[in-house]
């Protein structure tokens, strides 16, 4: 099960990656080219929003299934001063948490502005905060 879930959550991160790169460009592009905010423009935000939180909770049954998390138990504190498990069982969770939780916020903010360029503005922001947050904690030495 561990693999299967694994592999999962690998894929799907792809996605994740591609549609957030796609959200942020699209938002980017259209607030510096002054241009209006569109359906499509919404529909990208939200299939952002969807696919990256399909990733959070695949994450979380990973986290938890992953014989990793034993490590817990094992070397308590010493976690912290192992850095591939700290990578994996602090800080990847912790900084993908909380860029899925930006990409939430930014979508629920943008929906509230009435004028296209600050709905834009928004959704590049907050976008683009998380887009570098997940790319600074993604495990590339195993990931490609």
């Amino acid at each position: 099960m561990y693999e299967t879930i694994l592999s999962i959550h690998s894929y799907w991160a792809y996605l994740v990656l591609l549609v957030l790169i796609v959200a942020v460009v699209n938002a980017l592009i259209k607030t510096f080219g002054d241009k209006e905010y569109e359906a499509k423009d919404f529909r990208i935000s939200l299939f952002t929003l969807i696919v990256s939180h399909i990733q959070l909770l695949i994450g979380l049954i990973l986290y938890f299934v992953s014989p990793r998390f034993e490590l817990w138990s094992e070397l308590g504190g010493g976690v912290m001063s192992n850095s591939l498990a700290r990578l994996y069982l602090v800080e990847h969770p912790f900084v993908n948490i909380l860029a899925v939780a930006l990409i939430t916020i930014g979508y629920s903010k943008h929906k509230k502005k009435l004028t296209s360029n600050v709905k834009l503005k928004t959704i590049a922001v907050f976008y683009t905060v998380a887009l570098v947050l997940l790319l600074s904690r993604i495990p590339w030495s195993t990931w490609m």
